[in-house]
């Protein structure tokens, strides 16, 4: 047994009338996971009194996009197609296997479903025909009823703060692996299977593998306020950590996640702000620009208020007093970049060095100070030196030399 691909006229030209028998499936909505296919007899078919559960050979079967059909025959699955269009059924052949759009789904765990497969040769009791929707599903709500571990890594502030979360959102996931879904999940069906009947146990499932999903972003420094920006890394985190009991269990993948709020609880946030408020202050020069705020506001403060201005100028002095010397704690910022990155500003240049004293200068009695023999201002003569110097350079007042003893000149 297998499928044929018919031409691409066969379904509404001649070649329509030779079929036997005709399975379709209507589009599939967002709710619809499996349906099983119908047989449709046109008003020009006369096989209007076959078995149900009967594929008859040369049988038509179309199959639409986001779509996999497979064929099960006693229990079995002998055929799958996800490739859109119309095939022919022919228990002559060898199964067949159209992949489609599923190729990287059914690698890995589908391996030992392709290997399971019945190769019967004839025509059996019974046989069926199921669609699967592989759309993605969107619009699955969830939210957190019970709060979620969370631990905030602030490298920063150097601190881990373990808290709880509380997020809800939308996800949405995909059957990528019809095989494992029919096995595992919805088996033999008797007309639909909607998703309603697996969302309660998908959802619980989900909601369970958000604490590690969430632990592996808070490893890598992501804050909580920062969780709806990396809705791709949760999706991934969440195939990971799920991926043994939906991917290669029921063949299912999480393909989006997104998060419309999340927050923790008020005393938590409350210590988390103060500590980065406090963060700014690590810097003498931010201290001291916060301090000389604070300052300003009590002077403010004290200059509008009549009654009390005298208790807030006395409140403004403790303050300057526990702060500690604002010029000095500038003083101590100079040097080191401010928080920020930003760099102090540059010192100002050295004042230049004050010229040598002239030795010949002296001072005249009004004041001047002259280096010439006559004063610039009065005219007056310069003093004689009261001491002498000897040949050997010292300055003596004595009649001898101080230093080598030579008597002084006449």
């Amino acid at each position: 047994m297998g499928l044929i691909k018919a031409a691409v006229g066969a379904a509404t030209g001649v070649l329509a009338d030779q079929w036997k028998d005709y399975f379709y499936c209507e589009a599939l909505d967002a709710d619809t996971l499996v349906v099983k296919g119908q047989k449709k007899a046109s008003g020009r078919s006369s096989n209007k009194h076959g078995e149900d559960n009967v594929i008859t050979n040369g049988a038509g079967i179309a199959v639409a996009d986001g779509q996999c059909m497979i064929i099960v025959e006693q229990g079995e699955i002998v055929e799958l197609c996800a490739e859109p269009g119309v095939f022919t059924y022919n228990n002559e052949i060898s199964p067949s296997i159209f992949v489609g759009d599923l190729k990287e789904g059914l690698k890995g765990a589908a391996k030992d479903a392709f290997e399971r497969f019945t190769f019967g040769g004839g025509v059996g009791k019974d046989q069926r025909i199921y669609y699967f929707n592989t759309k993605e599903i969107i619009g699955n709500k969830y939210g957190t009823a019970n709060p979620i571990p969370f631990s905030i890594i602030d490298r920063q502030l150097n601190f881990q703060l373990d808290t709880q979360l509380k997020c809800n959102g939308e996800y949405s996931y995909k059957i990528i692996n019809p095989m494992l879904f029919y096995k595992n999940v919805c088996g033999n069906v008797s007309d639909d299977y909607t998703r309603e009947n697996i969302d309660s146990m998908m959802k619980s499932e989900l909601l369970t593998a958000l604490a590690p999903a969430f632990g592996q972003l808070a490893a890598n420094g992501v804050r909580y306020s920062e969780l709806s920006l990396h809705t791709v890394e949760i999706a991934d985190a969440l195939n990971d950590v799920m991926s043994k009991k939906w991917a290669e269990l029921r063949g299912v993948q999480v393909v989006s996640f997104g998060i419309n709020s999340v927050s923790i609880p008020e005393g938590d946030l409350k210590r988390l702000q103060d500590l980065q408020s406090a963060v700014p202050l690590q810097n003498q020069g931010m201290a001291a620009a916060t301090m000389t705020a604070a300052t300003a506001d009590a002077m403010r403060s004290a200059a509008a208020n009549e009654n009390g201005a005298m208790g807030a100028f006395m409140g403004m002095g403790m303050a300057q007093n526990a702060g500690g010397n604002l010029a000095g704690m500038y003083a101590a910022a100079q040097g080191s970049a401010p928080l920020g990155g930003i760099a102090p500003a540059p010192e100002a240049p050295a004042a230049p060095a004050a010229p040598a004293a002239d030795p010949n200068a002296w001072t005249c009695a009004c004041g001047a100070v002259n280096t010439g023999k006559f004063c610039s201002e009065c005219g007056a003569k310069k003093p004689e030196a009261a001491g002498w110097t000897c040949a050997c350079g010292a300055v003596n007042t004595g009649k001898f030399c101080s230093e080598c003893g030579a008597k002084k000149p006449e």
